[in-house]
């Protein structure tokens, strides 16, 4: 009994030291954002400020010409709006997939998902640019939402859920006149509900952070987020490390209260998909 106990104390301290390692840079950027850059250089470890500076984030109200007030709204118009489609959108190939998994298309659609999870993003420049140019759609934030909507993960995570509810059920409210859409609509769904969410939470989590197919798709600046503005910033404001540090805290921290507060939802609806599956 004593020797577990042991293991459990050494078992948690090396917990509490690992999360420590990976907290740490996240308290020095936070830090670093009251922090001026000559406090920064002359002593580049502490995570107290000497004295709570502002003059960060009023640095970066406006760089390279456009307003931060606007990349936080393209923000959060973009990853609302794509995180909707592909919810949809999801959840009804995922459906049609369920109800017709023999179909030579769906199954070529479904290895496609498969591919594109394991196809590195930087590979996707030319053909991303090309097929949006074709269509009409560089420059503007529809060719950046649809392209964000795109989520394999998230259709997977439908998949597996659709699979565990039994053909029985299905059949019962066809044979009752349900179309395939009322059936998706008013019995798959309500089931669904906490994948639902899950994969919403996941989605805006995951779009939030996107900036490469931003940075590809958009024709200037006026369309850019958060996530690229921190990009172009870095090499613009040059050794300004206060302004970087405030500029990374506007970006991340949103995307780290809303995981904090739907942690348990998120971990639950990936468990009860992939054990359902």
């Amino acid at each position: 009994m004593r020797a577990r106990g042991l293991w459990r104390v050494l078992a948690q301290v090396v917990v509490g030291v690992v999360s420590l390692v990976f907290v740490y840079p996240y308290l020095w950027m936070l830090s670093g954002a009251f922090r001026s850059t000559r406090d920064i250089l002359a002593a580049p470890l502490h995570l107290w400020p000497e004295h709570f500076d502002l003059s960060g984030f009023g640095s970066i109200a406006d760089v390279g010409g456009v307003s931060l007030l606007r990349c936080l709204v393209n923000s959060v118009v973009i990853t609302v709006a794509s995180s909707v489609v592909a919810v949809a959108v999801a959840a009804l190939g995922a459906y049609a997939i369920r109800r017709r998994p023999e179909a030579l298309a769906f199954r070529l659609l479904r290895g496609g998902f498969l591919l594109s999870m394991m196809y590195p993003y930087m590979l996707l420049v030319i053909p991303v640019y090309l097929v949006m140019y074709h269509l009409g759609l560089l420059g503007g934030y529809l060719g950046i939402v649809l392209f964000l909507a795109l989520g394999p993960i998230q259709f997977f995570l439908f998949e597996q859920f659709f699979r565990s509810i039994p053909e029985a059920m299905i059949e019962a409210a066809s044979v009752d006149g349900a179309n395939e859409v009322q059936v998706l609509w008013y019995i798959i769904l309500p089931m669904a509900r906490g994948v639902v969410a899950t994969v919403a939470i996941i989605t805006f989590l995951l779009n939030w952070a996107q900036w490469f197919p931003v940075l590809v798709i958009s024709a200037s600046p006026d369309t850019y987020t958060l996530p690229v503005a921190l990009l172009n910033m870095n090499g613009e404001l040059g050794t300004n490390f206060q302004g970087i540090m405030a500029l990374a805290v506007i970006t991340t921290v949103p995307p780290a209260l809303l995981f904090l507060l739907a942690q348990r939802q998120v971990m639950g609806g990936m468990t009860e998909g992939a054990i359902k599956g």
